[in-house]
């Protein structure tokens, strides 16, 4: 019974959820009169090792608008700001158009604030009244060649209060290649970008490393002290702008990447166990079942599946376990394909081998520990520690 519902819930998800398993959800090309002023935001945090790989494809973003860029040095040990500072020095030194760049000291973060939280609201501080729209982004992310116009023309042609793209991880060790094209799979599992796309649907997201926001909107609905406390800022901020009316656009995209290296599994295992018990609303109630959800969902079919073919290999004469062997290996199977069916555009898309598809399960009781994990961090009090940081 329980394989057979497994595997009407993988129809359902193949073919009703929103479209989240599809990659061809992407920015729709505009032309605007006009193109806004734009500031670009960076709360960096001891970035110094990132920064020289990725701010000068924002600095040197060929945009007819007014463009500018600030970097919140958000109490980094490292020199992040005198790096920042040197970068901006080398792209006008360089003789190619650069926008103006700004680094500026995070003052002192106020009981109840998220730490990026608060390095976003002192960019936007530091950005004033000038700015039409804010691009909140990381100081991990690269930006192709004209990425910034064809934002700022999307957003403004559909008077978005939000457009959002979804970076491309790297994916380049053993690890990153096996865990994190099902990251960017499971968030869209939750929060299908059609549907986050969608005015009258509730869903609502964004991806925290590339987020142009218009600053209108923002103030309308209350400024980011409306979620001073989010530890997950990117679908708290993409929730605040759909809730208060706002039109929201969330996509993928090959031109956003980031080079935030997660060479271990305890990389990627830090990164998921920091936040998942936020995004489960610190219940242990809600970790429970999320964590057999996961189990039901994607290592029954597969279980199911091979237990009926063992069955049915082990000739066993009775026709009631005949029939519940036949019954086992055509659900468990059929909900294992369908599972793997709706992974392989991911795949495509980070360009790894369809191979991988059935691997799924695997990666999904990975994902499970972590999320497991993260609450037992938080029950022993160093939940959501990022760069040296506790989240509270």
């Amino acid at each position: 019974m329980l394989t057979t519902v497994a595997a009407a819930a993988w129809l359902y998800l193949l073919a009703l959820h929103g479209g989240y398993w599809h990659t061809s959800h992407r920015l729709p090309p505009a032309q605007a009169a006009s193109l806004p002023a734009i500031t670009a935001i960076i709360p960096a945090r001891n970035e110094a090792e990132v920064l020289p790989g990725c701010l000068p494809s924002l600095l040197g973003q060929d945009y007819p608008g007014r463009f500018r860029v600030i970097v919140v040095d958000d109490d980094s040990g490292d020199g992040t700001a005198q790096v920042a500072a040197g970068l901006g020095d080398a792209a006008r030194a360089s003789g190619l158009p650069a926008a103006e760049l700004a680094v500026v000291a995070s003052r002192p973060m106020p009981a109840g604030w998220a730490g990026k939280v608060w390095a976003m609201s002192e960019g936007v501080r530091a950005a004033g009244p000038d700015a039409e729209y804010l691009l909140f982004t990381d100081a991990d992310i690269a930006y192709a060649p004209g990425t910034l116009q064809r934002l700022a023309s999307a957003a403004t042609a559909g008077d978005f209060a939000i457009v959002s793209q979804m970076a491309l991880l790297r994916a380049a060790s053993r690890w990153e290649k096996l865990l994190i094209p099902a990251f960017v799979y499971f968030f869209a599992q939750l929060y299908p970008f059609p549907r986050v796309s969608r005015p009258r649907a509730r869903t609502a997201a964004a991806a925290g490393g590339c987020m142009l926001v218009r600053a209108e909107a923002l103030a309308a609905a209350g400024g980011l002290g409306r979620i001073s406390g989010a530890r997950i800022d990117d679908v708290a901020l993409g929730t605040l702008l759909k809730r208060a009316g706002g039109r929201c656009w969330l996509g993928l995209t090959t031109d956003v990447t980031s080079a935030r290296p997660y060479g271990a599994l305890a990389d990627i295992w830090d990164m998921v166990a920091r936040s998942a018990y936020t995004q489960l609303h610190y219940s242990v109630a809600a970790t429970a079942a999320a964590v057999l959800g996961l189990g039901w969902l994607y290592l029954l079919p597969p279980a199911a599946g091979i237990a009926g073919l063992i069955i049915l290999g082990a000739g066993l004469p009775a026709a009631t376990w005949l029939w519940l062997a036949v019954w086992l290996a055509v659900a468990g199977l059929a909900g294992w394909l369908m599972m793997a069916v709706t992974y392989l555009p991911m795949l495509r898309l980070y360009r790894l081998s369809a191979l991988r598809a059935p691997s799924l399960p695997l990666i999904a009781a990975l994902y499970a520990a972590m999320t497991a994990d993260s609450a037992l961090r938080h029950l022993r009090g160093r939940g959501g520690e990022w760069k040296g940081r506790l989240a509270g």
